[in-house]
This record gives structure tokens, sequence and C-alpha cells, in this order.
């Protein structure tokens, strides 16, 4: 399969894609902790990447997208999957610690490790001295929310928090991985399989390992829940990410992904009523300036 062309910066169409994006995975975010008591959280997420892998094979069916050709992507796709897993086992358990808006601010730490690692491995995603001003910005402003749990008397919050760092440097490192190997030349519908069915089987482990309590008998508003998951979080634009890491800087790609703490921020305080802090203002402002400047051409 021959490279696909890329592009050295976001155009209105990955902008656009971007944006809608990290809407979603803000929403699911808040969604995943409304519902994270009455669906257990490793189950919950059973579910979901279930359910996405069968989108999935469905969407490649009808689309005669090849899925296991041999191409040399296996073991590459395999560490993506696990890793992916690993970071959507931090996520799902942190939201039983921590608010949406707390742990989605530490999951996007992610892009410090895109940017601090994947220009070893690909030189064209080096990025310039005001780009890293920008995510400077951003880190201060994750510290700042960070600092927030530090006089809490209880150790939960805090743990939830780690949880989100962990999850966030899985991410990142998932990234890295697909950039890094076969799987850059490799079809987003492939890259996105690995992935959503690795997790499908890993995640059930888990949640038997955990001895979480599986059932099927749940409100409409939980079932509403785990498709909208399933289905714009873990199938559409999550194929529209692979997509784009074929064809845009995956660096600036991953920066602009900040957005989506905001998104859950003003979420979570809509619908679950968490408390908007000063700090959590601050980290929202900070991300987002952090995000023009890494953007600049």
């Amino acid at each position: 399969m021959s490279a696909p062309q890329r592009k050295s910066h976001l155009d209105l169409l990955a902008v656009v894609l971007l944006v809608v994006c990290c809407g979603v995975w803000g929403l699911q975010q808040v969604l995943i902790k409304a519902i994270v008591h009455e669906v257990p959280p490793l189950w919950q997420a059973s579910l979901r990447f279930g359910g996405a892998t069968v989108l999935l094979l469905l969407w490649c069916g009808l689309r005669r997208i090849p899925l296991f050709t041999r191409d040399g992507t296996l073991r590459g796709g395999l560490l993506a999957g696990l890793l992916f897993s690993a970071e959507f086992a931090c996520i799902y358990i942190g939201m039983l610690h921590t608010s949406a808006s707390r742990l989605t601010v530490f999951l996007y730490t992610s892009p410090f490790v895109v940017a601090l690692l994947l220009p070893r491995f690909v030189p064209t995603e080096t990025l310039r001295r005001i780009q890293w001003v920008g995510l400077a910005m951003a880190f201060a402003a994750v510290a700042v929310a960070f600092s927030e749990g530090l006089g809490q008397s209880t150790p939960g919050q805090l743990y939830g928090d780690a949880l989100g760092l962990a999850g966030g440097l899985m991410w990142g490192l998932t990234t890295l991985v697909i950039r890094g190997s076969r799987l850059g030349q490799a079809s987003a519908e492939k890259t996105l399989f690995y992935q959503v069915s690795v997790t499908a089987c890993v995640a059930p482990l888990l949640s038997l390992a955990l001895g979480e309590t599986w059932s099927l008998s749940y409100s409409a508003g939980a079932w509403g829940a785990v498709a909208f998951q399933a289905g714009a979080g873990a199938f559409a634009t999550f194929l529209a990410w692979m997509w784009m890491l074929r064809h845009y800087p995956a660096t600036v790609m991953s920066s602009f992904t900040f957005l989506t703490p905001v998104f859950a921020l003003l979420l979570g305080v809509g619908l679950l009523g968490e408390p908007l802090t000063l700090q959590l203002v601050l980290a929202v402002i900070g991300v987002a300036v952090g995000i023009v400047l890494v953007s600049k051409k």
C-alpha cells in the first residue's frame, strides 16, 4: 500500500473534524461518569468496545475493506491494542474516584508524550519553539488543576487523577506506535480494528478479575449512554482520528485535542453538577491558549 500524502499543518477539514471529535469525547467522559455506578466500569467498557467492533466489521464488510490480509502490521497492531486497552481501563476505573472534568484534564497530557518521543522516530514531527511554549503553558495549566487535589483529606481523588495521567501516557504511547510502525501505512479501519477488538477481549477479563457483576438489565438512559460511547465515541470519531493520523502531523493533532477538557468541564458542570473551581477554569484557559500556539503554522 502506498504511503498517504501527508500535510504539514491542519487545514479547515482537520480543524472541524478535531472539534467534533473533542466535543464527542468530552461528552462521552461525562456519560461514563454518569452511569459508572449503575454499569460497572470494565463491564461498561466491554459493552462499548464489543459494540464498536461489531459496527466496524459491518462498515468494512459493506465497503469491502480488508482487515485480515498479511501486511506486517500484526505486531504493532497488537501492541497498540494493548496500550489502548490499558488507557481505557485507567479511564473507566478512574471515573469511580474523581470527576469527569478532572480526569479528562489529566488524560489529555498525552500530547506531551507524543511531542517528546515521536520526533525521535519521525523527524518531521519536531515542534518549533513557539509550539513548545504552547505545550509548556498547557502543562502548567494541568499542574494547576492537579494542585487542587493535593489538599484533599481523602486519597480517592488523587488516585483517580493518577489513573487519568496513566491513561494519558498510554494514549501517547499508542499514537507513537501507530506513527512509528507499519500501522502508519495501514488503513484507518484496520488500525482502529486492532484497538477496539483487542480491548473488547481484554476488558471482560479485567472485569472478571475485579469481581464486577455482569448484567444486561439497565435503564434506558444507561443503554443510551453505552450506545453513544460505542457508536460515536469508539467507532465514528476514532475512525476519523485514525484517518487524520495518516494525513496530518500527530504532534499538532494531539496538542489540539486539549479542547476535550474544555467540553468535559462545561458538560460536567452543566449535566452532572460538578463543581466549577478556579483551578479548573485556569486549566481550561491554559490548555486553550496552548492549542493556539501549538497549532500555528
